[in-house]
């Protein structure tokens, strides 16, 4: 196959910007710390403050972490049945536009998250998240069809690039209302210029969302138009791929590390901003700037470890970044209360390893999958075992935070998925070679 024109690559990598606000503003920065301030007791030199939510009390971060893990959960559980349907009827598009609208909708529903009404709260997060990785299913589903095998890891590190770009854009937008809020007639000690960021992050991904769609292709169906019970046809796809995947030693074997060591990299960036918040007492606007950072970074670092792993192959740069995240683990760990300098220092290491091992992660599979049509269904299993690990990571953070009273001793169960997911893509480059 040939690569699509530069005007549907630029189209799709596109969506990468519009999305990616989602994940700085509402995952990564503002969300978060907000979140932490409206269910915290105010006392600086606490941590773990607690909150009662639907007539338990829970620690404030570890709630946050459970929220997340029951949308991501959602995700797990919808996202193959949905995908394969999408496949065979050839309409990801809407699918895609579906989602991206529900998220978008939820980040505007931020709105009116105060500390009045953390029931609101709670559920805007749960539904944006679920609106944006479902949505993040369809769009990943589009880089086989429209990139050929040599070219997977360069549009892919595009797209990274597009919505680094993108998310800082709004997010230094953002920064300037929640810096300097009396330029626009608000106070400090108010909540309007943190809540007007998630309404600007709502608008911004509905409206590049659809630029995006209306340059993507129209997808071939995969299935035949008159099958009629298409929730069963659906199920009997993920079967095939399943079973593809199993006599795939090479597949079979990147998935199992993917899972462990995806568990450790997206449970991190998820709840960075809360434990530099709440365990290491950074001020919000070194938080800001420490994200701002990583966001920086992350553009070059998505090259860069594309780059290496044009020299030395996908396996040994995926095996150096899970290296450096074991690194950033303990690095983590002895970061003393109020240490702004070796927060930002962690965070040039983050930054410089986030992009590429998802960009890496994701070309990957695309190069380890078979030829096929069932591109959405392929994908769903990449994205349906990276939401389960993140239901575990999520879980493990927040009970291990509740059981210890320490967010440190849960830094350390992360580690130990790195350790889990390095040794894994060992194997998984030893099948490579026998089979290579």
């Amino acid at each position: 196959m040939q690569t699509a024109p530069k005007k549907v690559v630029n189209g799709w990598a596109m969506y990468d910007w519009a999305n990616s606000v989602y994940n700085l503003v509402i995952t990564s920065t503002i969300f978060p710390a907000y979140f932490e301030a409206v269910t915290g007791d105010g006392n600086q030199s606490t941590s773990n403050d607690k909150v009662v939510f639907l007539g338990r009390e829970f620690v404030n971060t570890s709630l946050y972490n459970y929220a997340l893990a029951i949308a991501f959960f959602v995700v797990a559980v919808i996202s193959p049945i949905l995908s394969s349907i999408a496949d065979y009827k050839g309409n990801k598009k809407k699918f895609m536009n579906f989602f991206l609208t529900m998220g978008s909708l939820a980040c505007a529903g931020m709105f009116f998250f105060t500390s009045n009404n953390l029931l609101t709260g709670i559920i805007c997060m749960i539904i944006a998240c679920i609106g944006y990785w479902s949505s993040l299913v369809y769009y990943n589903s589009f880089l086989p069809e429209i990139a050929a095998p040599e070219d997977r890891d360069r549009v892919s590190a595009r797209g990274f690039a597009y919505g680094y770009i993108g998310s800082v854009i709004l997010q230094i937008i953002c920064f300037v209302f929640v810096m300097k809020p009396e330029l626009f007639g608000f106070t400090k000690e108010g909540s309007m210029q943190y809540r007007l960021c998630f309404l600007l992050v709502g608008i911004w991904w509905w409206g590049f969302g659809q630029f995006s769609l209306r340059r993507l292709p129209r997808s071939q169906p995969a299935g035949e138009r008159n099958q009629k019970n298409i929730l069963t046809n659906g199920y009997s796809e993920l079967r095939k791929v399943w079973k593809q995947v199993l006599q795939t030693p090479i597949l079979k074997r990147f998935l199992f590390s993917f899972f462990f060591f995806n568990m450790g990299v997206q449970t991190v960036m998820l709840s960075a901003t809360l434990y530099g918040k709440g365990e290491l007492s950074i001020p919000t606007e070194s938080l800001i700037i420490a994200i701002l950072i990583i966001q920086l970074i992350a553009i070059p670092g998505a090259f860069a470890i594309s780059w290496l792993s044009r020299q030395i192959g996908n396996f040994k740069a995926l095996m150096a970044c899970i290296f450096l995240w074991i690194v950033i683990c303990i690095g983590a760990y002895f970061i003393p209360r109020g240490g702004v300098i070796p927060f930002y220092t962690l965070a040039v290491v983050v930054g410089f390893v986030m992009g590429g091992i998802q960009s890496l992660s994701r070309s990957t599979y695309a190069k380890l999958m078979p030829e096929t049509k069932d591109t959405a269904s392929f994908f769903s299993f990449f994205d349906v075992s990276e939401k389960i690990a993140i239901v575990i990571g999520m879980f493990s953070f927040g009970f291990f935070t509740e059981f210890t009273g320490s967010q440190r001793a849960s830094v350390l169960a992360l580690m130990s998925f790195f350790i889990i997911g390095l040794v894994l893509l060992f194997y998984a480059r030893a099948a490579e070679k026998k089979h290579g």
